[in-house]
């Protein structure tokens, strides 16, 4: 089951490309955070929603949201996929225990061994301010989480 809008984001640490921790908790009260989970490095529908991303981060930095990528690949796989794709933002490896901190928002498939694909916003207080699960071939709308993300900014300006 997913986690609720409004809900305390669960706090997880895990390790981005560059093998440093990231810790959720470290943005509260500084960034809104853009969780993007998806199913693996690689796989055609992923490379094309992260293209998606890498063009349109201007918008995410005027909206003054940190990104991050999830999914339960290793570090090495997520370092490989940012240097050929140009990502700068965290992917973070939910590899070990594999896909625990995903479970925490509901969005692990334990019978399939990924993620599925979801995007939640979780606000400078810490609190699941918006979430979107997808059909896993489905590229997210970005302008939709990019609206998204102007109206809990405006919420909490």
């Amino acid at each position: 089951m997913s986690i609720a809008v409004g809900q305390t984001a669960p706090d997880f640490t895990l390790l981005n490309q560059e093998k440093k921790e990231v810790k959720l908790s470290d943005f509260t009260g500084k960034k809104n955070v853009v969780l993007v989970w998806y199913p693996l490095d690689w796989s055609p529908t992923c490379t094309n929603e992260h293209v998606c991303f890498v063009n349109d981060m201007k918008a995410f930095e005027t909206l003054e949201a940190e990104v991050l990528g999830v999914s339960v690949d290793s570090v090495w796989s997520h370092k490989a996929f940012a240097e050929k794709m140009g990502i700068k933002y965290s992917l973070l490896a939910d590899f070990h225990p594999r896909g625990a901190a995903s479970e925490k928002y509901g969005v692990y498939l334990a019978d399939k061994g990924i993620t599925g694909r979801a995007i939640a916003i979780v606000n400078k207080a810490g609190k699941v301010a918006w979430f979107k699960n997808y059909d896993i071939p489905v590229v997210p709308d970005l302008r939709e989480v990019a609206a998204a993300l102007g109206q809990v900014k405006a919420a909490t300006a």
